[in-house]
């Protein structure tokens, strides 16, 4: 998970040929790009957990069209509205280093991504269907969403379309985490909630989900991901033009 910064150091990627020759030796018109690898290892763990809730049938056919419609529309946007500019490099909006901001990612996977599955696991044992149904499609749509931004990420697009990819799930997944936390807060006894502890973990797990993910849409996707985003976007084509 990746909060919509993107892969960061933690993602297995193939050696650069450039690190072990003197920078003398580069001429300048040769452009530099580093290769990534066809899927990343964060990439795997999604597609495992998306192949997953697939066939166990917990995905509704509108999530998974979503999905679909999705990988379609950021096709259609590379091409009509944000191009790709012609240079051998796209800067990154933030230092993938950042100390502070793979804390948050990891924070985020965590709240986002290990728990609520922990928690789906625990209803098969309690045999809480409804409880399963409800988290599932917060999970499935998290997952894609991190598949869809090692896409997006692969050097075929540009940042903008980079941006998209969080905000537009981001913004779904806060109507199934409402779904999710409304399915919680009605289970009023034992019998249809389960043992007392998973009610309390269930609406626990809603409410720190929502509270995460909109302050992501609000707090930082929106106001400082995006501006900056755009910022880099229109610099590089201003390069191009110089």
């Amino acid at each position: 998970m990746s909060g919509g910064v993107g892969p960061t150091d933690n993602d297995i990627q193939l050696p650069k040929d450039d690190q072990e020759q003197p920078i003398s030796a580069a001429p300048k018109n040769v452009h530099h790009s580093a290769i990534a690898p066809f899927l990343t290892f964060r990439q795997l763990n999604a597609l495992a957990v998306i192949v997953v809730f697939s066939a166990s049938g917990m995905v509704s056919m509108e999530d998974f069209v979503f999905v679909v419609l999705s990988y379609i529309y950021i096709h259609f946007l590379s091409k009509v509205a944000f191009p790709s500019p012609n240079t051998s490099t796209q800067e990154r909006v933030f230092d993938p280093n950042n100390k502070f901001l793979s804390l948050y990612v990891s924070f985020a996977a965590i709240i986002g991504l290990v728990l609520p599955i922990a928690y789906i696991f625990h209803g098969i044992l309690e045999e809480d269907k409804q409880g399963i149904k409800a988290a599932s499609p917060h999970v499935f749509l998290l997952a894609s969403q991190v598949f869809m931004e090692g896409v997006a990420f692969s050097g075929k697009f540009s940042i903008p379309i980079r941006v998209f990819v969080p905000v537009f799930y981001n913004s779904r997944r806060i109507f199934t985490i409402v779904e999710w936390l409304r399915n919680e807060i009605g289970k009023v006894d034992e019998e249809y909630g389960g043992s007392p502890a998973r009610v309390f973990m269930g609406r626990a797990l809603a409410i720190a989900n929502m509270v995460l993910w909109c302050f992501n849409l609000f707090g930082f996707l929106l106001p400082v991901y995006l501006p900056r985003a755009f910022k880099k976007y229109y610099a590089s084509f201003n390069k191009i033009k110089d």
